[in-house]
């Protein structure tokens, strides 16, 4: 039989005795989607051959408690996800309209004019015409806007340094650092 026509049953596609089986918790350190390096017969090795259906879904089991156990954070007048979004797309990217603001994040401007309106109560938010056309209204984010967004920004980000610096050794924190332009490209195309 060729090795290209083996069954998926077949002992030689069966998992090594010594290999771990994937869990979606978090306490599996070790990454399924790397598959083991092959020796050659002189002794070389090749790289590891990874599958990227594999690493997507070890990626999101190992990311999904990560975002949930921050987002679990909430003080009880912080924003919620939505709000949060919005303000800091203001904030990062600068004033735009609803409708701008809507399809940046891939919502229905209706739902926008409503997460907008709640942000303008609390004053985090300002409406005012454009200054280039008139007819047009903008929304910025306010002082109090950019303090409200920089303090739950701190908070999360010192549970997630304090993690960071107390479950993972100096090496590992380098591994992290490296992954990090890698998770980037990803967000990016996600």
């Amino acid at each position: 039989m060729s090795p290209s026509r083996v069954p998926a049953d077949h002992p030689t596609n069966a998992r090594p005795t010594n290999a771990r089986p994937t869990t979606a918790g978090p306490t599996n350190a070790s990454p399924t989607s790397i598959r083991p390096t092959n020796a050659s017969p002189t002794g070389e090795t090749s790289e590891p051959t990874a599958d990227p259906a594999q690493i997507a879904t070890d990626l999101r089991a190992a990311l999904g408690p990560l975002v949930r156990r921050l987002r679990q954070f909430k003080a009880d007048d912080e924003l919620t996800l939505s709000q949060t979004s919005a303000l800091a797309r203001l904030d990062r990217e600068g004033p735009a309209t609803a409708s701008e603001l809507a399809a940046g994040e891939g919502i229905r401007p209706q739902s926008m004019f409503t997460i907008i309106g709640a942000l303008q109560e609390r004053g985090l938010v300002a409406r005012e015409p454009d200054p280039h056309d008139g007819r047009r209204i903008v929304v910025s984010v306010t002082a109090t806007g950019r303090e409200g967004l920089h303090g739950a920004r701190t908070e999360k980000a010192r549970r997630l340094t304090a993690a960071v610096a107390d479950e993972l050794t100096p090496s590992e924190q380098r591994q992290l650092a490296a992954a990090l332009p890698l998770l980037a490209r990803i967000a990016r195309r996600v």
